[in-house]
């Protein structure tokens, strides 16, 4: 069965609603979470995941409410931190995966962390038996795609085209997913512009899809209760879920 990874912003609207969401999306049929810290400057991110973090740091978001959150969801759901590296430098990667292992968290997904920089933290990561995706773009040679994912652990992140997420770009990544494929039996998971409209075409040949701006885009619609959120982000998942294993 493919798998679904569902991308949610970490307090926002507040703690209690996240861990809402987070229960009731796993009741839902998604695998795991992604669970995004908010930054300033999400350079990977489209329109709609940005405004969700801009809205939460300017809610008083801290580190410590993503630590809070984790410690109530992470046994109950795979949770991986997602998140660019400026705060995972800042506050050092030592207190991230401390943390990570006491609360259960099995990963981390940091998109502006090149290959050749997250290599430093191997030892660290596996020490604490925790898992650093690796990202793979359809512009990336059969080399590079060798090196990028030869130490891969727990799912490959095949970024769909060139660009940001929710953007609904499309490209043939046959000859990308071959190319994993070729050196790795890690399974490969596709991100970007993936929704219930996509979701079906973009899952060909790969072993899961992330959904990310799908879901934030409910978030942002301030017409629906927290409730109303939840319930029609639950929905959402379950019709990807479905579509994707159909």
């Amino acid at each position: 069965m493919k798998k679904l990874v569902a991308y949610i912003t970490a307090g926002f609207p507040n703690n209690s609603f996240t861990i809402d969401l987070a229960l009731a999306l796993k009741e839902s049929g998604v695998d795991s979470l992604e669970l995004g810290i908010p930054f300033s400057d999400p350079v990977a991110d489209g329109p709609i995941i940005e405004e969700a973090n801009l809205i939460a740091l300017k809610n008083g978001f801290k580190i410590e409410q993503l630590f809070e959150i984790s410690s109530q969801i992470a046994t109950q759901i795979d949770t991986l931190w997602m998140g660019y590296f400026n705060p995972f430098y800042h506050k050092g990667m030592d207190l991230f995966t401390d943390y990570a292992k006491e609360y259960g968290v099995s990963g981390f997904i940091i998109p502006d962390l090149p290959h050749e920089e997250a290599k430093v933290y191997t030892d660290l990561m596996n020490k604490k038996d925790l898992s650093l995706i690796s990202f793979v773009a359809p512009t990336d040679s059969e080399q590079r795609i060798k090196q990028v994912v030869e130490n891969s652990k727990k799912f490959i992140y095949l970024v769909a085209y060139a660009g940001i997420t929710g953007s609904g770009a499309s490209e043939d990544l046959s000859q990308t997913i071959t190319n994993i494929r070729a050196v790795t039996s890690t399974p490969v998971y596709v991100g970007f512009g993936v929704d219930e409209k996509t979701a079906k075409e973009k899952a060909v040949g790969v072993d899961g899809v992330i959904v990310g701006s799908a879901f934030v885009k409910i978030l942002l619609d301030n017409s629906l209760s927290n409730n109303e959120k939840i319930k029609k982000i639950s929905n959402l998942a379950k019709v990807i879920k479905d579509t994707i294993n159909s």
